[in-house]
């Protein structure tokens, strides 16, 4: 498949994974599922069966460059395209399709995020190889949704339009962000919403003319980039155009808003791993519902517990149920799994009072 081109996202910290992620080393770069690989390497190899290795862009921090060239060895300078700063998917999707677009003009892109967990991968590429082929032959934008298991508040929704029920891909109604639990309890029942995975399949030319469309000062931000991409100028370049960006997601900023979305239900045992809790389910549990990682835990009257620890370390718990136990060394992080959500709020927190070092 030489026009199909992949381009992993690579470039957040993790917030919500702290301890265990830091600044300076955010989970799509840890083995957190214990596999012996890290989640950036899980993602490049679910794709190597149908995308040359050449074909391969990785979008990371510039404080991250490294870590990506030591995990993924086969990506040369070219394919690494470095950030400034954070602004969001929609600068980053357009930089790396536009850069993909000056190399090859018929080009077709997926986009992933490189910290998401696929359980079922052969399932998976057989939904990807029918995205490639619709948009092969239509001008969309595909979005992959997820066939929800539960009333998850952790997930945007996208809802479509399920006008012909021999399709195998449907016009995208509306796009919502994570809702309370009452709100997506509502969307479960209707039976016309699934889980945004973050996932899209288009043409390079297709994405590129809806962002000039509706993100109009991003799409002039690079609108010279065929002149600078691959040379020493690049850099200084990527710069300037950043400084013009706002940070808006591809989904606020185009998706929203254009006519030509559309979504494939599908089912591929998904998770983005997005939280210590989302980790749980994707652990092994033991005969009391705790998922442990480490060699030396001790479990007394314990239930439903998320525990990661040194393998040097022994830890003893006794009466606790329900609660996320993570111990980096240097942090010991306790708290309910119902209130996980709140850990992003802890590191701004520690950011406040100084204490970057453990951040």
């Amino acid at each position: 498949m030489g026009n199909v081109y992949v381009v992993i996202m690579a470039g957040g910290i993790g917030s919500r994974f702290w301890p265990k992620s830091r600044s300076s080393n955010p989970k799509q770069f840890l083995d957190i599922l214990n596999t012996g690989k890290t989640l950036i390497q899980l993602t490049y190899d679910r794709f190597r069966p149908i995308v040359p290795e050449e074909n391969f862009y990785v979008v990371t921090a510039d404080d991250y460059e490294d870590l990506v060239k030591d995990q993924l060895p086969d990506l040369m300078d070219y394919q690494i395209l470095k950030e400034p700063v954070r602004r969001n998917t929609a600068p980053c999707i357009t930089y790396a399709c536009d850069k993909i677009y000056q190399r090859d003009p018929n080009a077709t892109v997926i986009i992933t995020p490189a910290d998401h967990l696929i359980l079922q991968e052969d399932r998976f590429l057989t939904v990807i190889a029918k995205c490639l082929d619709f948009v092969g032959q239509n001008e969309k934008l595909v979005t992959i949704g997820l066939k929800p298991t539960k009333p998850s508040t952790g997930y945007g929704y996208i809802q479509y339009l399920d006008d012909d029920g021999g399709k195998e891909f449907f016009k995208v109604k509306t796009f919502t962000e994570k809702p309370s639990l009452e709100i997506a309890r509502t969307f479960i029942k209707s039976g016309d919403f699934l889980w945004n995975s973050g996932m899209f399949v288009w043409k390079a030319k297709t994405i590129l003319e809806a962002i000039r469309k509706y993100l109009p000062e991003i799409g002039d931000a690079f609108k010279n980039g065929a002149t600078y991409y691959n040379t020493a100028a690049e850099e200084a370049f990527i710069r300037e155009a950043y400084s013009q960006c706002t940070n808006i997601s591809i989904d606020y900023g185009v998706m929203e808003k254009a006519d030509n979305v559309y979504t494939m239900p599908a089912q591929f045992g998904w998770s983005d791993v997005g939280s210590w809790g989302s980790l749980y389910e994707a652990y092994e549990h033991d005969y009391l519902g705790n998922a442990v990682a480490g060699k030396n835990v001790k479990i007394y009257d314990s239930a439903n517990n998320m525990i990661m620890v040194p393998e040097n370390k022994l830890v003893v718990l006794q009466g606790l149920r329900d609660f996320c136990v993570i111990d980096t060394g240097d942090v010991l992080l306790i708290c309910e799994k119902q209130q996980e959500q709140e850990i992003k709020q802890i590191t701004v927190d520690l950011k406040v009072a100084d204490l970057d070092e453990y951040l």
